[in-house]
């Protein structure tokens, strides 16, 4: 924790300073010069939280807690989320859900772009829960031919088939009294989907090969970033089968939508990198400025992908942002019209002064030196809510 004015090394050097030592180390700003661009400077660079003074002590209290929960500090069976790295009010709302549903038996279905995080959510859920001391199975239903993924679920008996040439349990009974997650169900083969319906239905899974029915306790949580509403409409998906794992639906939101939270993977990637091998690079900051303004079709395991790649071709110990360049394409593609970029601009504008605010319009608009209605219009304009901003 440490004031942005000093007299010999101001905040963000400190910052710089600190990240170059300890890669992924937490650092709360605190400031009675609150203005917008040193809170966007600090944030794009990677400090994890900005607070002004005179500074609430519940508010410094809660991002303390934040920052030791995402860093593992303390972190046990109980810390249900310490892997889950966000400061995003959207994500809370998420997390907020999933720890609401977690205490529950309720089938969970999560749906979002490819690398949103979707497992890592399935596993919070598992470890909130009161099945949190027992197995969590995650298994990839588009990554297995019919059959082999038959025999991964349901099991098989010695001699049932072909290459059957010892029993196998499956992962229902593998993962009984614990969690089931189903990745990317919307693939699942319809053969298939029959069988999981029975299951569902009723609580025994009947290995092939097996004369007898075998009971099973699992918590099923199934996920996807397909529509599955349109695979209902082609009839690719049956329509028991979706009101059955679709009791509680959780979206999770692309990275883009959660830009605030960047430059805190960025710094999350680096120390995992830096305990793993021993190599700690930082960001110059015009790199993390250009990662958070980046586009991520691939979300945030296509972040990961690119901080891993940049480590281990950077040179120095401080990544310039011509290699960011090249990971990202070779550079910074079509340019944006004018009012593409005045959009993106503005929207990003909105996004930091809610996000100072924590969703706080009446002084979001006095900061942005315009009055609420005008203030609300934008926000409507750029589908920008406060309360996706506001501190929970």
């Amino acid at each position: 924790i440490t004031d942005l004015r000093m007299d010999h090394m101001d905040g963000i050097g400190l910052l710089k300073e600190l990240q170059n030592r300890w890669p992924g180390l937490k650092v709360i700003i605190l400031t009675a010069h609150g203005t917008i661009p040193d809170a966007v400077q600090a944030t794009q660079m990677g400090a994890f939280g900005f607070l002004t003074k005179p500074v609430d002590k519940q508010e410094l209290l809660d991002q303390v807690q934040k920052a030791l929960r995402i860093s593992g500090f303390g972190a046990s069976d109980e810390d249900w989320r310490a892997e889950i790295v966000t400061r995003s009010s959207l994500m809370e709302e998420k997390l907020a859900q999933a720890h609401m549903v977690a205490g529950t038996d309720a089938r969970v279905l999560i749906t979002g772009e490819s690398g949103t995080g979707k497992e890592s959510l399935a596993q919070a859920i598992h470890r909130a829960s009161p099945r949190r001391h027992k197995p969590f199975v995650a298994i990839n239903c588009s990554a297995m031919a019919e059959d082999l993924l038959d025999s991964e679920l349901f099991g098989h008996e010695k001699g049932s088939g072909s290459g059957a040439t010892r029993t196998h349990r499956g992962l229902f009974m593998t993962a009984d009294g614990g969690t089931l997650m189903l990745d990317e169900v919307g693939d699942m083969p319809m053969p298939l989907q029959v069988k999981l319906l029975r299951v569902l239905q009723e609580n025994v899974i009947r290995p092939a090969g097996s004369p007898d029915a075998v009971p099973v306790n699992v918590r099923v949580i199934s996920a996807t970033h397909r529509d599955l509403q349109q695979l209902l409409s082609t009839e690719q998906f049956r329509e028991d089968l979706y009101y059955r794992l679709n009791v509680v639906h959780i979206e999770m939101p692309p990275l883009n939508r959660r830009r605030e939270d960047i430059p805190l993977l960025v710094a999350h990637f680096l120390a995992q990198i830096a305990k793993e091998s021993g190599v700690r690079k930082i960001y110059a900051p015009e790199a993390v400025e250009l990662l958070a303004t980046a586009d991520w079709p691939g979300n945030i395991r296509q972040l990961q992908n690119v901080v891993r790649q940049n480590v281990a071709l950077s040179q120095t110990p401080i990544i310039p942002v011509e290699l960011v360049q090249q990971s990202l394409g070779g550079g910074p593609g079509r340019l944006p019209s004018f009012d593409e970029a005045r959009d993106e601009f503005t929207r990003s504008y909105l996004s930091q002064i809610l996000q100072i605010t924590g969703g706080n319009v009446s002084q979001a608009a006095r900061l942005a030196k315009r009055n609420r209605t005008d203030f609300y219009k934008l926000l409507a304009r750029h589908q920008l809510t406060p309360e996706e901003f506001k501190q929970r």
